[in-house]
């Protein structure tokens, strides 16, 4: 009965599976931080590419994890074609060719030794208009190597008009932007930092949004519609199911929210110690979300749950 009546199902199709690959390493390097998680090989890759197909889930979202030396202040390895994540995209691309979208991180971050989204000036603050510069070349070198989705996630101004521009430019109007529209300065992200190999020095409040706001959430989310975004994402998403309603509410676009590294790694911990029922815990949480309006959801379980729904 309970089964008949639900309002809220969850499906395979729903998830998009976050996944890291590294630069240099020959087996998975294990994430601390977030237990069952890993740092892929190119060729582990592939593999977690193939059972993403299997399990029915819609989407990956890769980040590339350059080896330390080649990181720079204007995060070099992100525009360069050999780069990892233009590789690791090539590599899944050739590997499930169009069976799984394959999307891509479009942010400095990972690839800059100052840790921060975007280039910094003289004073050491993020420069908004020459990190656009930045992303739009990246957008170009990530459509060149295969993806069909490209995700801005630096929180820039202006940066979804930038990068769509900079993807038409280049014969790509079919590949989409996933707008990172609401991201929160959060307390969550920490398990991500030692995911990526992060080299960020102080904090990212200067562009990433108050967690106190609602209506800012919502003036950006008009800026990105505006610009040309296909979709749009709030992130985190358990502390953030408020704006996730409200977003999903105002638009005709789909939307997206981003189960990130903390609310993984602290089920997981909880679990560990046996103060909660892990699968249980999992599913109400995914089902909260798409209860709140997300019509995909990034979740490091993606795999896992959708093998369990199917």
């Amino acid at each position: 009965m309970r089964r008949m009546v639900a309002e809220t199902r969850l499906h395979p199709a729903d998830f998009i599976l976050p996944a890291f690959v590294r630069e240099g390493v020959t087996e998975p390097v294990p994430i601390a931080a977030m237990p069952g998680v890993v740092q892929h090989t190119r060729d582990s890759l592939k593999k977690a590419a193939r059972d993403a197909v299997a399990a029915g889930i819609s989407g990956i979202m890769l980040f590339g994890v350059p080896e330390e030396s080649k990181k720079d202040a204007v995060g070099t390895p992100g525009t360069d074609p050999e780069g990892i994540l233009q590789v690791a995209i090539r590599d899944v691309r050739s590997e499930v060719g169009d069976e799984l979208l394959v999307m891509s991180d479009l942010c400095l971050d990972e690839t800059t030794d100052h840790g921060h989204c975007g280039v910094l000036d003289a004073q050491g603050r993020v420069d908004n208009d020459a990190t656009l510069e930045r992303y739009a070349e990246m957008a170009q070198v990530q459509a060149d190597a295969g993806a069909h989705v490209v995700g801005p996630s630096g929180m820039m101004d202006g940066q979804i008009g930038v990068v769509r521009d900079a993807l038409d430019q280049i014969g790509c109007e079919d590949v989409a932007v996933l707008a990172y529209t609401a991201k929160y300065s959060s307390a969550f992200y920490g398990p991500f930092r030692e995911a990526v190999g992060s080299s960020l020095k102080g904090d990212r409040k200067t562009y990433q949004q108050d967690p106190a706001n609602v209506r800012e959430a919502m003036r950006e989310l008009a800026l990105d519609l505006e610009e040309g975004a296909d979709m749009v994402m709030v992130k985190p998403a358990g502390p953030y199911l408020d704006v996730l309603a409200r977003v999903a509410d105002s638009v005709d676009v789909p939307v997206v929210a981003y189960q990130i590294s903390g609310e993984y790694s602290m089920i997981e911990a909880a679990a560990e110690k046996g103060w909660i029922d892990r699968d249980r815990a999992i599913l109400e949480t995914l089902t909260g979300i798409r209860r709140a309006g997300a019509r995909n959801i990034l979740t490091y379980w993606a795999t896992e749950v959708a093998q369990k729904l199917r």
